[in-house]
């Protein structure tokens, strides 16, 4: 699918660019990008950044040379963004066209995997949230079948559990359905109605307005961690703009990816009643068994470091814009001999957890 206003085209993988996803990035003028089709949002301008919340420290973070298409060294010129282009190929991997590019309807609580999604999750509740912060450990875990996924990331959550549910996403995942391969890609998402009608991943919907010409939302993260060798991971930061109410993305050392405007929500245009971090899997029972799709390194959480992954460095930001530790972090795996989950504080890595796991095992039959 080229879109309408695309200035520039290159495609990862061919002969000069040493990239193996085969993604094509279109470079498409920023008044062009899907947001602007929200009724809503017709006709509006992208917005200026905004200010950072207080206690936000950029240095030691990530460069924003993560992704396998910008290897060449390339990116979009200014005035436009980068779109990974949607294919035939992509589409039709879909179990119809409206489903495309959104996360199944279902029965969305933390202690319910009936649906056949499975977490290992870190979460705070019960108060008033304005974003949260967190270096997410990268890894490439094995997906079982192409309608199954692993993913990791973090959650900004308001409404019930029901109907009028509201969440910001942002991390990686492995999705096969949605990309057609087995590579860990940072991505986006957004919901106003518990995941029926409303929102998508990445820019496949109206909604999210990208801001930055380097970065191409759904594009394969490189490099990856190692069991037993380097690890990687990536920062992410979602805060609420005091000045204007809409939700920022922030990768890395100091890159705004753009925002979630506040008249795309209910319950968000205010505040955020739960900030979750963690894991998630569908499980799709291959032959009445377990799937053995892994959640993270696909290694329990008492492996510790460099074999389980992890999040680090967990935060929130408060009602005056101040980054701050997480009040009383619970952790929760809904099918611990499956995938697991150990929280724990030190002075480096601030509040943390371990999580994930192998799937299929002698106690996860």
């Amino acid at each position: 699918m080229v879109m309408d206003g695309a200035v520039w085209i290159r495609e990862a993988g061919d002969d000069n660019t040493n990239s193996p996803d085969g993604d094509i990035i279109d470079c498409v003028l920023l008044r062009h990008q899907p947001a602007f089709d929200h009724p809503k949002l017709k006709g509006k301008k992208p917005l200026d950044p905004p200010e950072r919340p207080n206690g936000h420290d950029r240095k030691g973070m990530a460069a924003e040379d993560f992704q396998m298409w910008m290897m060449s060294g390339e990116s979009c010129p200014e005035g436009t963004i980068p779109i990974r282009r949607t294919t035939e190929e992509d589409m039709l991997r879909a179990s119809s066209v409206a489903s495309f590019g959104k996360k199944p309807t279902r029965l969305v609580r933390r202690d319910s995997t009936s649906d056949g999604h499975e977490h290992a999750v870190g979460y705070v509740s019960g108060d008033e949230y304005y974003g949260a912060k967190a270096n997410i450990n990268v890894w490439a875990p094995r997906v079982s079948n192409q309608y199954e996924f692993s993913l990791s990331q973090l959650w900004v959550i308001s409404g019930s559990f029901g109907d009028d549910l509201n969440t910001i996403e942002a991390g990686w995942q492995v999705s096969p359905e949605l990309y057609g391969d087995y590579y860990p890609r940072f991505f986006t998402y957004w919901t106003s109605d518990a995941y029926q009608a409303t929102g998508c991943y990445n820019l496949l919907c109206s909604g999210f307005v990208q801001t930055n010409n380097r970065i191409a939302i759904g594009a394969a993260i490189s490099p990856t961690s190692s069991y037993g060798g380097g690890q990687f991971d990536i920062s992410l930061l979602v805060w609420k703009d005091p000045k204007h109410g809409n939700w920022w993305l922030e990768f890395g050392s100091g890159i705004l990816v753009g925002y979630w405007p506040s008249i795309l929500f209910t319950h968000l245009r205010d505040r955020a009643s739960m900030v979750q971090f963690g894991g998630e899997i569908v499980n799709s029972s291959p032959g009445g068994s377990h799937t053995s799709t892994e959640m993270g390194s696909g290694h329990f959480a008492g492996e510790g470091f460099g074999k389980a992954s992890y999040f680090r460095n967990l935060q929130v930001v408060d009602w005056d814009n101040n980054l701050i530790p997480l009040p009383n972090l619970k952790v929760l795996a809904d099918h611990p001999n499956c995938y697991d989950i150990q929280g724990g504080i030190n002075t480096v890595w601030g509040n943390y957890f371990y999580y994930g796991g192998p799937g299929r095992n002698v106690n996860c039959p």
